[in-house]
């Protein structure tokens, strides 16, 4: 496993602390984990990682690119149905440190439009300082503890499912990605990875204000 990797799939200190509005990683006196599903939802993947969650009796936190929301609004009302919570991922899946940040909250705010969640997570976890700041100002701002890589075509199923069994660790923020690029290794790994996790002992948690937040 490369140094690189293992940056992209564990964040490092240094990057926390760069952000420290941000939230990595949450504290519970139970061993628990937050499952997180980024850049949905469309139809063909949405509604198929909806029926494995249930097979497991899971809940997770997705977070929704408002045009697709705009596109698919029935997806979002069936997210909400089966007991999951939504987050915002702007409206057009925006990297903060190509635009200004002007543009980036007016984006964000869009979305929020379709959306209407307090919690968001910028696209690829990258934003500016002064965008943090401002998204702190009204959402509670998302990032993660592990990053499966289920986009990579670099990767297939297995390795997706052994990233969660090496990163794996009370508290954790994992993302997954109900997209058509990450569809080929998500299908595959997704009900492994779950069950794996509950034969360790952990139990399955949305995200909320409530949590006690470790960084």
């Amino acid at each position: 496993m490369s140094f690189w990797r293992r940056l992209i799939e564990r964040p490092p200190m240094i990057f926390r602390i760069l952000f420290p509005e941000a939230v990595f990683r949450f504290g519970s006196k139970e061993r628990c984990v937050y499952l997180t599903f980024d850049d949905g939802p469309v139809p063909e993947v949405t509604p198929r990682v909806l029926d494995i969650l249930d097979h497991y009796g899971v809940k997770a936190t997705f977070f929704m690119v408002g045009d697709n929301v705009r596109r698919h609004p029935e997806l979002l009302e069936e997210v909400i149905r089966r007991g999951h919570a939504v987050g915002n991922h702007t409206m057009h899946h925006l990297k903060g440190a190509g635009v200004s940040t002007r543009r980036y909250l007016a984006d964000v705010r869009e979305a929020d439009r379709y959306i209407g969640s307090h919690l968001f997570r910028p696209p690829h976890g990258l934003l500016r300082w002064k965008q943090a700041a401002a998204i702190k100002r009204e959402y509670t701002l998302i990032m993660y503890d592990l990053i499966t890589r289920d986009y990579s075509r670099h990767l297939n199923a297995e390795d997706v499912v052994r990233n969660v069994r090496h990163y794996s660790r009370p508290g954790a923020i994992i993302v997954f990605h109900d997209s058509l690029k990450s569809q080929p290794r998500l299908f595959g790994a997704l009900g492994p990875s779950i069950e794996w996790l509950l034969e360790q002992g952990y139990r399955f948690r949305r995200l909320s204000r409530r949590d006690e937040y470790l960084g």
